[in-house]
């Protein structure tokens, strides 16, 4: 079956759920990607504005070299990594109050109370992620795996094979909910199913050329077919 026609029902049951953060749960890739903008353009670099979204979701010192080299100026890991920070710092500022996905918190709340074990798997930075998951006003403080864990976050899959790791499920029984390409690479490099949603600057054709065995509109079809299974 090839993945244009498989669904939600086609695949077998998840042993965890793992979800990106940015373009998933909380709508926020655009204020990513001015975060971005501004953080190059402290460096000297201006870069277009309509090539940014499509880089969010991966690694940000291996979009920082990408982007640079594109740009004309190789910039080594120190600097990468100073540009990483520089955009954090940027994106806390303008995140004052980011909107949540919808059927996000609904999904997230009904996983806390079940037996089905999931987590947040962010290329963010520590530090970057406090107000996105507080404004999904969770019961409980989710496990949050980020960037800081891994030298290499997506695409690579090192970190959400440490987040499998995490939550004691081996990755091929691992769903990896997403909304960009560098998700669905991740993911199924590291072996996981990976699922898309256009919720973030990705569309479904990009989803799954990137390795997504499934793509849907949002969040409510993942939260209905939960349901369906009895899992939620």
């Amino acid at each position: 079956m090839t993945n244009a026609a498989r669904t939600l029902a086609n695949l077998p049951d998840p042993e965890a759920l793992l979800f990106d953060l940015d373009g998933t749960l909380v709508d926020t890739v655009p204020v990513r990607a001015e975060a971005w903008r501004r953080a190059f353009a402290g460096i000297g670099l201006a870069i277009d504005p309509a090539i940014l979204p499509r880089y969010m979701g991966s690694d940000g010192r291996w979009l920082a070299g990408e982007i640079g080299r594109a740009a004309g100026r190789e910039l080594d890991w120190a600097a990468r990594d100073e540009l990483d920070r520089s955009s954090g710092a940027i994106f806390d500022e303008l995140n004052a109050s980011p909107a949540v996905l919808p059927g996000a918190t609904e999904l997230l709340t009904l996983l806390e109370a079940g037996s089905l074990t999931f987590a947040i798997a962010t290329a963010s930075q520590p530090g970057q992620v406090a107000v996105s998951v507080a404004a999904l006003r969770l019961p409980a403080p989710p496990r949050i795996i980020d960037g800081g864990h891994v030298e290499h976050a997506k695409p690579a899959p090192d970190l959400l094979l440490v987040a499998a790791e995490q939550v004691g499920v081996v990755p091929a029984g691992c769903w990896y909910v997403g909304d960009s390409a560098w998700d669905m690479m991740a993911g199924a490099a590291a072996g996981m199913t990976a699922v898309g949603v256009t919720t973030g600057a990705t569309d479904a054709a990009g989803l799954r050329a990137a390795g997504a065995a499934v793509v849907m509109a949002g969040l409510p079809p993942l939260l209905d077919e939960l349901r369906r299974r009895g899992l939620v």
